[in-house]
């Protein structure tokens, strides 16, 4: 039996945490929709953190990260409408500013505060206006909070994005749930997303850190949408321990159970935000395997999935396997085009580097559902790797002409 139970509930899934939001304008057309939104733990948490690699980073990252360093964190703000980002000096004293805000609101030391921004790069953040809401967002923080939360962090999302699981551990229960957004602006090495993880496990700073690190490259290191990464991403995810019971250490099956539900909820988070990818009609898996490295693999696996003629083939239910096979070779693997292989849900495209036998239209059928996978076997090692995508159709164009 699983010892893993999906339950509702979100960041408030868990024990000792609250969640609300509430309207505050931040983006000039955005006339009612709730737009801030705020976690809360009831006791001191520890937390953990993984933010993007791209060299412009918001002001936001850049804050979140310096209070990390903090031995316990209280509470995490978002907002949607405005990435804070490409803003300068100010852009981190309005970061800090609505930290310090709301940890007087809160009673709390500024350092204990994280803050996450998503929406338009480039434009001031609206710091009165947020702050002025600050008390409100407080007095809405409820158990129940934690759909609401999940709603305003999104931007183009299509639907609030939220998983969370219940674990029978040997040492007593504990629960592991999320939110995230993210649809456009999607790549391996994250993606264009925020993402907050929240448990009533018992857990050290360090040993989160590391079950983070784990997490993110087993899920949110594996989509990509668009090829694009944020200025943005930001994963967090904050310990409480209010289910009591013993510390989770290192080497034990509470950790082993642990690692695998938080694998889960940053996994189920994770193709949620592929299946909402903009303009998105189909979820593709794209696996390498018989790769000599997992790195020759990640890289062919990610030369694929990013390919745009290859995802506008799909969008059309066009079975092009020449692409595929064109993405692989320029993606500087030293692969043995004799030796590939490559499949649509196990059916031969090709075989040794050329045209399998099998008719067009058994190929056709099997790109033309939602959901398919690719295979492609190098027939020159052990490693493999899995990344997933989408097609790319009309509609991503449409949706991304303007912000």
């Amino acid at each position: 039996m699983s010892k893993l139970k999906t339950i509702k509930g979100g960041v408030t899934a868990a024990k000792g945490f609250r969640a609300a939001s509430v309207f505050a304008g931040i983006k000039p057309s955005n006339k009612s929709r709730a737009d801030l939104a705020l976690v809360a733990s009831e006791v001191p948490a520890v937390a953990a953190g993984v933010f993007t690699t791209n060299r412009v980073k918001a002001a936001p990252v850049r804050v979140s990260r310096a209070h990390l360093r903090a031995p316990q964190t209280c509470a995490v703000l978002l907002n949607s409408g405005n990435a804070n980002a490409c803003t300068g000096p100010d852009g981190i004293a309005a970061a800090k500013s609505l930290a310090a805000s709301l940890a007087d609101v809160l009673d709390c030391g500024v350092r204990r505060v994280l803050v996450c921004s998503t929406g338009r790069i480039g434009v001031p953040l609206p710091v009165g206006k947020m702050a002025d809401k600050l008390p409100e967002l407080a007095a809405r923080l409820s158990a129940e909070g934690g759909g609401d939360a999940a709603e305003a962090i999104m931007t183009s999302d299509t639907f609030a994005k939220e998983f969370a699981v219940e674990v029978r551990a040997p040492g007593g229960a504990f629960r592991i749930g999320g939110m995230a957004k993210g649809a456009g602006m999607i790549d391996p090495n994250m993606a264009t997303m925020l993402c907050l993880v929240t448990t009533d496990a018992k857990i050290s700073k360090g040993t989160l850190q590391n079950a983070l690190h784990s997490a993110v490259e087993r899920s949110f290191n594996r989509i990509t949408v668009d090829g694009d990464m944020s200025t943005n991403d930001t994963v967090l995810v904050l310990a409480n321990g209010a289910a009591g019971g013993a510390p989770i250490k290192s080497v034990s099956p509470e950790h082993a159970l642990f690692t695998e539900a938080l694998n889960e909820v940053c996994t189920r988070l994770a193709f949620m935000i592929v299946r909402d990818g903009e303009g998105v009609s189909k979820f593709v898996t794209v696996q390498v395997r018989g790769a000599s490295s997992l790195q020759a693999a990640r890289k062919v696996a990610e030369a694929v999935a990013n390919s745009t003629l290859v995802k506008c083939a799909w969008a059309g239910n066009d079975p092009n396997w020449g692409r595929i096979l064109d993405a692989a070779g320029y993606c500087g693997v030293q692969i043995r085009e004799e030796l590939v292989d490559i499949y649509y849900d196990g059916v031969a495209a090709v075989r040794g580097g050329m045209a399998a036998s099998t008719p067009k239209e058994k190929l056709v059928k099997a790109v033309s559902g939602y959901k398919f996978t690719v295979t492609i076997d190098l027939h020159q090692g052990k490693a493999f790797y899995t990344v997933y995508t989408t097609d790319l159709t009309e509609k991503y164009v449409e949706l991304n002409l303007s912000e």
